[in-house]
């Protein structure tokens, strides 16, 4: 061979190698990795892409593959210094992908997964602005793929999502949708999630443990069927040991869904092992749990392990609230003081549960502690317990208008939940007659209970008609999350 020859040869042999480093090869390594990832086994997860990316440097899924563990990192830690490490990364791995090969579905799709993880954490540090602009790339980029490939099915799990949840931004953000161009249906978003999440498809049977979580939360949040979403976990026999991932999901819905018992044995029997990122998110459910029992030094023992471990702003101000409630129950003025103090100090008002927290500790006075412990009970799902504190009481039994006003709607929610719905609904609407121009919550979720009922009675005329009137009062407690759940509801009933 020629001088020239073997120029031209290695010439070549690096042209094709930069070629190749545009390959996205999902291929059994990278859904190995992807799996331990799933379970956030982020260190075996790691450890499993950098051998990969040794033994296959033109593969680019391993980028993708990377982005999860720091977007689990993060969406669960919330830790400035590992913000200030990794989120810069998503820009650098962005970069990467989109170097690829444009011919293959997962050129755009790895895009959009990015964006949408770069979102969701932006949302965690306060920054929404930025967090609107990534869900409105990552939606027309999935509108485009759908386009080019549309045999591609996970394509419908995050466009599907996006559509749902853009279906239920309450009117006071739907300047937001507008400005970004992104138009919503529940029913269309939730249909294409529930078709690939129950699919027999190659691509939806790979990736059935990401789209079992994102399903799970819809179908709890966004379509309110909070036991079928808790029947899909048990039907599908999820792995709540060894998956983390999944028993996160499962020991928070079932908290939601006033299922404590269940909520601590997920808890409890998860695999211990270091191999896992580790959580504070387990103490905040845990206290959580704890206190809707009653168990208030354990409780606090929980709280206070939570904001010791956890670096991040979302939940703190609750948490020290929480905490002072334990302390005030017990007697325990001081370090009740003192942790009412440190929800005024400490974390960020993000949720709406942190602004009410913040609003509660500026007061100077503290719950009546009948209605307190009556409102744990029931919330941890000890309706009888509930009820039992508030036996034999009235109205008159209460000197405040906004303990009164508490008073009927607690009597209306341990009424629903015990399934007394006509009860219910009379002392629903006695809470809305009492507190539809206050600005605590009760009158609004009150209204939305109401719609909540009709609606599984199946009348939902009646239904639309009171989730409608839960989103037409103002300037109340948990506003925006109770117009969600409220537009949600209308758009079920009207099949939106």
């Amino acid at each position: 061979m020629t001088k020239i020859a073997s120029i031209l040869l290695i010439f070549l042999c690096s042209t094709l190698n930069g070629w190749a480093q545009t390959k996205f090869d999902f291929n059994a390594s990278c859904f190995q990795a992807y799996q331990e990832i799933g379970k956030l086994k982020t260190k075996t997860g790691q450890l499993q892409i950098q051998k990969i990316q040794l033994q296959q440097p033109d593969n680019l899924i391993p980028v993708l593959l990377e982005n999860y563990i720091d977007f689990y990192t993060l969406f669960f830690n919330e830790d400035p210094a590992e913000y200030t490490t990794l989120f810069p990364l998503f820009q650098e791995r962005l970069n990467q992908v989109e170097k690829g090969n444009k011919s293959s579905p997962f050129y755009l799709y790895s895009q959009a997964v990015i964006r949408i993880q770069r979102a969701t954490v932006q949302i965690k540090f306060g920054n929404f602005w930025d967090a609107g602009w990534d869900c409105r790339k990552a939606f027309f980029l999935l509108k485009e793929n759908k386009k080019k490939f549309p045999q591609f099915s996970p394509n419908d799990l995050w466009f599907g999502a996006l559509e749902a949840v853009i279906g239920t931004v309450p009117k006071g953000y739907k300047w937001l949708t507008s400005l970004f161009g992104m138009r919503g249906s529940i029913a269309q978003g939730m249909q294409k999630v529930r078709n690939f999440t129950n699919s027999n498809d190659p691509w939806a049977k790979q990736l059935f443990n990401e789209s079992a979580f994102v399903y799970v939360y819809l179908l709890f949040y966004i379509e309110n069927e909070k036991e079928a979403a808790l029947a899909f976990i048990n039907q599908k026999k999820l792995d709540l040991v060894n998956n983390h991932l999944h028993a996160f999901m499962a020991a928070n819905l079932s908290l939601n869904n006033k299922e404590v018992e269940y909520c601590k044995n997920i808890i409890t029997s998860r695999n211990k092992s270091d191999e896992y990122l580790q959580l504070p998110i387990w103490d905040f459910l845990m206290g959580y749990a704890k206190m809707f029992h009653l168990e208030l030094p354990d409780a606090i023992h929980h709280f206070e392990q939570y904001t010791k471990k956890f670096k991040g702003k979302f939940y703190v101000k609750d948490v020290y609230q929480k905490i002072s409630w334990c302390y005030y129950l017990q007697g325990n003025m001081q370090q009740a003081n003192a942790n009412k103090q440190l929800a005024i100090v400490k974390g960020a008002t993000f949720s709406d549960a942190d602004k009410k927290a913040l609003k509660d500790a500026k007061e100077k006075s503290w719950p009546n502690t009948l209605l307190l412990k009556a409102r744990l009970l029931n919330d941890g799902g000890y309706h009888i317990d509930a009820l039992k504190q508030l036996a034999g009481k009235s109205l008159a039994d209460f000197n405040k208008e906004e303990e009164r006003l508490e008073f009927v709607y607690r009597i209306a929610r341990i009424y629903d939940d015990l399934g007394r719905k006509e009860d219910a609904i009379k002392n629903y609407l006695n809470a809305i007659k009492l507190g539809e121009n206050r600005r605590e919550y009760y009158a609004a979720r009150a209204a939305l209970q109401i719609g909540q009922i009709y609606e599984n009675k199946g009348e939902k005329a009646l239904a639309i008609q009171y989730y409608q009137k839960c989103m037409s009062m103002e300037d109340h407690e948990y506003k925006d999350s109770l117009d969600q759940k409220a537009k949600s509801g209308i758009a079920r009933c009207s099949g939106n």
